[in-house]
């Protein structure tokens, strides 16, 4: 008896055992979802019945999945699911379904959707439940045969312009140069090509190369190259040239001001795959165009506007069954700038032919007026198309026309003797109306190896110098002295307030001014004195160095430079720079500079203009004992009857030093009243 129950006892847990380990169509549905919003492809292949793998195969179900999700930009996919609290006891020939949701982003928005997934038993070596797969668990409205279809909808991008409404970046217009092989004239196809080519700015192979393309036919038209739609000199050239080619107005990107207003600008560009891939998930796709340079790229999300894209469903004849999403392009922000124009032609044909940077901005307001490297290139070029050898060109030029001089730092030479009197004013170590005794051309102490400064020739008049005279005639030896009986410490406190080691409250990235490389000037007094003329280890950036001549006509407060119109006209970056009494000392002693026969910015005489400023010539040494460096003129000027205009100018490696510079700045202010 006892052995019946026994037995009876062991079949009945066996019999639980049985049924516990039976398949359930539920883990194979969860399985498979959880392997879907992972995009673990080639898992849900796996949970696939027989019949529905034998649709395609593992490599081809993987691609479809990953082709659609590339194709439509998808991101973010969710799926949910809600199972039975219990879960019936499915038998062979039952088919089971459970109900699921979908969302995803996608080009064209938001796509959400439900379906329900058929599950069926499947008898074998193992028994298990299968996923009936088939088109529409991809999206419901699919079918075998159709396809998803994903366009993105460009946005218009918004335009830059001047104080005035003057476009600096507009969508304009080019003329694409195209060749259409069936209209060459016989005999005449090299002849055209190497007008092309010498019109265009490309070799004769890479034309070629365009011609050779696989989905050319002979009536095929052939972007070859573009010019720009106002550039009726070339246009006419080109309508010389024997026939084949045809011209197609097309929109792009163009600006206006030419090389004038390059680096501040810009220009546009095919995305890279770097960019794109750092921009991942904000709508750009491999044919956008993306600011690469200037404005274009520092202003480029508000440009740019938002892109719209649209994903649909489309039968064997391609024609359109569903549309899954759908989003509308916004166009991008325009934008205005406190840019004048006029002003930046000025100070570009001033300087076009040399190397250098400048900066003009509105000295009560703080509004920037112009923003100039030189020399430039046209942007208008990057637009047209840019061969591999002009391109190579421009990199190998003298001056490296690419490079954006006004972001940089250079030493200001005596153009930072202003500030170094200012300190000295504020702290009381510069007596205005005390005299140095200065007898010789050159000053050292004790203890600086030999090191000494030196007067430049102009200042080695007087033996009995005062602030004014120092300002007025450059006086290295006045400035040395001064900033040593400042002090090293109280110096670098006193030059707080003008903004050194700051970055630049500005939209455009400009390198930060600095005085030292160090925290302090540990007693290196040859270095110290150096500074208080400009030189040691101040850097600025032409910018910069026209902010801190502000608080001179603001009468104390150090004005934030401003380029957006409308947006900060007259905030100050410091407030309380200075006293108006040291303002007004030091404003008159720079009217001087240029009223004075002997100031270093008298010459040339200018008729009608009432200008104040300060000359530097920084010289480029790789030590305290080179004597051979290369020499940058400098010259900081503004207005004092208008005060609208201030520019702060540096040229490269000239040989007269700041003597060179003051007649260009002094001519844009001729050009600009």
């Amino acid at each position: 008896m006892r052995s019946w129950k026994l037995w009876a006892a062991v079949l009945v847990f066996l019999s639980l055992v049985a049924c516990s380990q039976q398949p359930k169509p539920e883990d194979t549905f969860t399985a498979y979802m959880d392997a879907w919003e992972n995009g673990e492809y080639d898992k849900m292949y796996g949970l696939l019945s027989e019949s529905s793998q034998g649709l395609m195969t593992e490599e081809e179900f993987v691609d479809r999945y990953e082709t659609i999700y590339d194709g439509i930009s998808m991101e973010d996919l969710a799926v949910t699911y809600d199972l039975p609290e219990e879960s019936e006891d499915n038998g062979e020939g039952e088919e089971p379904s459970f109900d699921f949701g979908v969302k995803m982003g996608s080009i064209g928005g938001e796509i959400d959707f439900t379906h329900a997934a058929n599950l069926v038993f499947e008898e074998g070596e193992e028994e298990r439940w299968a996923i009936d797969w088939d088109s529409s668990m991809i999206f419901p409205g699919m079918k075998e045969g159709y396809t998803v279809y994903a366009d993105s909808l460009s946005s218009e991008r918004g335009e830059i312009f001047d104080a005035d409404g003057q476009g600096l970046a507009v969508n304009g217009e080019v003329q694409r140069v195209g060749l259409v092989p069936e209209q060459i004239e016989e005999g005449q196809e090299e002849a055209l090509k190497e007008g092309l080519s010498e019109e265009l700015g490309m070799t004769v192979e890479a034309i070629d190369a365009k011609l050779d393309q696989s989905w050319v036919e002979p009536s095929s038209f052939v972007p070859i190259g573009a010019v720009a739609a106002d550039d009726e000199a070339k246009i006419e050239a080109l309508k010389k040239l024997p026939k084949g080619f045809i011209f197609k107005a097309e929109g792009a990107r163009v600006y206006p001001l030419k090389e004038a207003a390059a680096h501040l600008t810009g220009y546009v560009g095919a995305i890279t795959a770097e960019q794109l891939e750092d921009r991942k998930g904000e709508g750009y796709s491999s044919t956008s165009r993306i600011g690469q340079a200037g404005l274009e790229a520092v202003f480029e999300d508000r440009l740019r506007g938002t892109p719209g894209g649209k994903v649909a469903i489309r039968d064997e004849k391609g024609n359109e069954e569903e549309v899954l999403a759908e989003t509308e392009p916004v166009a991008g922000e325009d934008v205005t700038l406190t840019i004048s124009s006029d002003v930046q032609k000025n100070v570009y044909n001033q300087m076009k032919d040399d190397s250098g940077s400048a900066s003009a901005v509105n000295p009560t307001t703080g509004e920037v007026l112009a923003m100039v490297s030189a020399p430039a290139y046209d942007p208008n070029q990057f637009i047209l198309g840019m061969g591999a050898e002009e391109r190579q060109k421009l990199q190998e030029a003298p001056g490296s026309p690419l490079l954006n001089k006004f972001t940089r730092t250079y030493s200001p030479g005596s153009t930072f003797k202003p500030i170094t009197a200012a300190i000295g004013l504020e702290t009381g170590a510069i007596d205005p109306a005390e005299e140095l005794s200065i007898s010789d051309r050159t000053y050292t102490q004790d203890g600086w190896g030999g090191y000494s400064v030196t007067r430049v020739p102009g200042a080695a008049v007087d033996t009995q110098v005062n602030l004014r005279d120092a300002l007025v005639r450059s006086d290295n030896i006045y400035f040395a002295r001064s900033i040593l009986e400042i002090g090293g410490e109280a110096f670098l406190k006193g030059a707080e307030p003008f903004g050194f080691g700051e970055d630049i409250p500005f939209p455009y990235p400009v390198e930060s001014s600095q005085i030292l490389n160090a925290d302090a000037f540990k007693e290196q007094e040859p270095l110290l004195a150096d500074t208080g003329y400009g030189q040691g280890q101040v850097q600025m950036s032409t910018l910069h160095l026209a902010m801190t001549y502000t608080p001179f006509i603001t009468d104390g407060t150090l004005l934030k430079p401003t380029l957006i119109k409308d947006e900060g006209a007259g905030e100050p970056w410091h407030e309380n720079v200075l006293s108006e009494e040291t303002a007004a000392t030091i404003k008159e002693d720079l009217r001087a500079v240029v009223a004075d026969e002997e100031g270093t910015a008298h010459k040339p005489v200018t008729e009608g203009l009432s200008l104040a400023g300060k000359t530097g010539t920084a010289e480029l040494k790789q030590s305290l004992e080179d004597e051979n460096g290369q020499e940058n003129g400098w010259f900081v000027a503004w207005d004092t009857e208008s005060r609208d205009l201030l520019v702060s100018m540096m040229i490269e490696d000239v040989d007269k030093g700041s003597a060179e510079v003051v007649p260009k700045v002094k001519k844009v202010f001729e050009q600009s009243s």
